[in-house]
């Protein structure tokens, strides 16, 4: 939904229509703001239409779970728990995004063993809330640009083998793959102990197939793994000037409508050929 908004409202019960009839199983709602209530409802909404549901969020500067300042990884624990029962309130299966640390925030020095620690840390209680509510985290490796503490998947493995915990798993992103490792495919076998959740986007964040990425590696691999998650398409928009500011767009990559339509098509196809 984050091709249309970063806060997703009654006004937008029409897009889910759309997507169901493009044939989706499903939505990712980004956690932003919100009382229990609003989610409630429109988790009661994508039921009635037999919508699945996933989460994205974020944590920032001051809700920092891999902070030195004590105060900030409290609030960011604080944070991860409003995300967990929001998503219970959906009935979403996982919440994925940049949670092990906060997004768009760099100290200009590589990570040190202590915020590896202290995000562990904070995975670890985060993932056991996440357990009553029957919610998988899934922390997400970005790129360097827009994250220092995990880019690879060999980071983001080795940050959960320490976290161990079975309600916090792995997201795998292609377009932030595309720009950190080597292959795709490779990066999908290091992950794969972990793996609870897949979003597809192009190099461009455009319509998949559209681009550069080599789908053939990346849906092979998943078959090869024997992934059975959400495949969901991640794409932006400038339609919300705020939000896409906030995260660095300031084009549309394709038409909205091409980007879903499309994308579903393209996704179906390799997967059935891989």
């Amino acid at each position: 939904m984050l091709l249309w908004t970063d806060h997703v409202t009654e006004e937008h019960y029409g897009i889910f229509e759309s997507l169901k009839e493009t044939g989706f199983q499903g939505v990712e709602i980004p956690l932003g703001d919100g009382e229990m209530d609003h989610y409630s409802k429109i988790g009661r909404q994508l039921q009635s239409m037999e919508l699945g549901v996933s989460c994205v969020t974020s944590l920032l500067e001051e809700t920092n779970i891999a902070s030195p300042d004590s105060t900030t990884r409290a609030a960011g624990l604080d944070r991860l728990k409003w995300a967990i029962d929001r998503a219970h309130a959906l009935g979403a299966e996982v919440i994925c995004g940049p949670i092990h640390s906060a997004f768009a925030y760099f100290s200009r020095q590589p990570p040190t063993q202590d915020e590896m620690k202290w995000s562990i840390e904070g995975l670890q209680k985060a993932g056991a809330y996440a357990q009553q509510a029957n919610v998988i985290l899934a922390p997400e490796a970005l790129n360097r640009f827009e994250c220092y503490l995990v880019n690879t998947m060999a980071g983001l493995k080795n940050l959960l083998d320490a976290v161990d915990h079975p309600n916090v798993g792995a997201i795998y992103d292609t377009h932030h793959a595309n720009m950190e490792e080597k292959s795709q495919s490779t990066a999908i076998y290091t992950i794969k102990g972990h793996l609870k959740h897949v979003h597809v986007s192009e190099n461009d964040r455009g319509t998949p197939g559209s681009g550069a990425i080599n789908w053939d590696d990346v849906f092979s691999a998943l078959k090869s793994i024997g992934y059975d998650g959400w495949i969901t398409i991640e794409a932006f928009s400038t339609i919300i000037p705020d939000f896409a500011n906030a995260i660095n767009v300031w084009r549309d990559f394709s038409p909205t409508e091409e980007i879903y339509k499309q994308g579903f098509e393209f996704i179906n196809r390799k997967w059935n050929e891989s």
